[in-house]
């Protein structure tokens, strides 16, 4: 490649530090403000020649990288967590231009830490169930609001409030006039998300019904409309995964042990994935843990030894499987577009 350069990315400005191997000289600089626009006059220095760029997959790489892509230039879209690890021991104080130019260097030597860059169509439907995901978290804090206004003044528990009918014999006048402000606010938000949750669960299931990957998900057990798109727009193109193992470690559910001679500690739960993709799995594990489920044998046989958590974490893990080797086999039919 005639130019080879690294790109740190934040809101204000983009850190760039590239070589040009033919003349051997190295630039660095800053495209203020970062937007589209001013990334895309930047680029025009490099028509013409080959150039190969990577960018962190932090908040903004979308648009870095469909201007990159869009000039003509090789993309590299470098995994945070192991790109840190790669730098090794802090040495000098990390800056912008270091970040960049430690880029540039994973480049050079071919040892960049891929990350997988999503379809148009799949980014699309990421962004949609993520968008789902955080209205019902949204609503599950002012419901866990409410209640927590109920018991701290003693008033009867009241289950059910995402429900309008549940509410007829919710009795507000006993509460204190600021009490009663909260839960009638609380209510207020929770009918305005429902009416925004309403169509966008419609849409969502009509898609995962439609796309080919979601389809085959949903023939396993516990694995829904919702939670099938979830965990086919999060796990993505199954193909760069060498098992089903390093799937499993994409999602944040494998267990991480830290040890030392004879010294071993607690293991606990990587958290390294997308938390959505989590979420989904153990979603579905919950639902495959039920008596006609096919892994309600071994949830059980797990429970026995761990308890009901660390039961369905298990499940969780093996269906993560289950969904690598579904998706892998239907191959380029996996991500096709609905």
């Amino acid at each position: 490649m005639a130019i080879v350069g690294g790109l740190d990315l934040h809101r204000r400005q983009i850190t760039f530090d590239y070589l040009d191997t033919e003349s051997g000289e190295v630039r660095g600089g800053r495209v203020v403000p970062a937007d589209r626009e001013h990334l895309r006059l930047w680029l025009h220095r490099f028509d013409g020649r080959e150039a190969a760029f990577a960018v962190e997959a932090c908040t903004g790489w979308r648009f870095v990288v469909d201007e990159l892509e869009r000039a003509g230039a090789v993309v590299h879209l470098a995994e945070p967590a192991d790109t840190a690890a790669l730098r090794g021991r802090k040495r000098r104080a990390k800056t912008d231009r270091v970040d960049a130019r430690h880029l540039r260097e994973l480049v050079l030597a071919a040892r960049v830490p891929e990350s997988w860059i999503p379809p148009a169509h799949v980014s699309e439907a990421r962004t949609r169930i993520r968008l789902y995901k955080a209205l019902v978290d949204e609503r599950s804090g002012w419901l866990q609001r409410t209640h927590a206004v109920l018991f701290h003044h003693g008033a009867p528990a009241a289950p059910r409030l995402a429900r309008k009918q549940a509410r007829a014999r919710l009795d507000l006048s006993q509460l204190p006039l600021a009490a009663q402000a909260v839960v009638e606010v609380a209510l207020r938000s929770v009918d305005r998300i429902n009416d925004e949750l309403a169509p966008m669960r419609l849409e969502l299931t009509r898609l995962a019904r439609a796309q080919p990957g979601c389809h085959a998900l949903q023939a396993h057990y516990g694995i829904g409309p919702l939670t099938s798109l979830a965990i086919w727009a999060e796990l993505g193109d199954c193909r760069r995964f060498s098992s089903s193992a390093d799937a499993v470690r994409h999602t944040g559910l494998d267990i991480t042990v830290h040890s030392s001679d004879s010294k071993r500690g607690r293991g606990h739960l990587a958290r390294q994935g997308p938390g959505l993709l989590r979420w989904a799995l153990f979603e579905a594990a919950v639902c495959a843990a039920r008596p006609a489920s096919p892994d309600h044998d071994y949830y059980l046989t797990v429970r026995a030894r761990l308890g009901h958590q660390r039961a369905v974490l298990s499940v969780a893990r093996k269906l993560t499987r289950w969904c690598h080797h579904t998706l892998r086999a239907l191959g380029e039919e996996a991500l096709a577009a609905a």
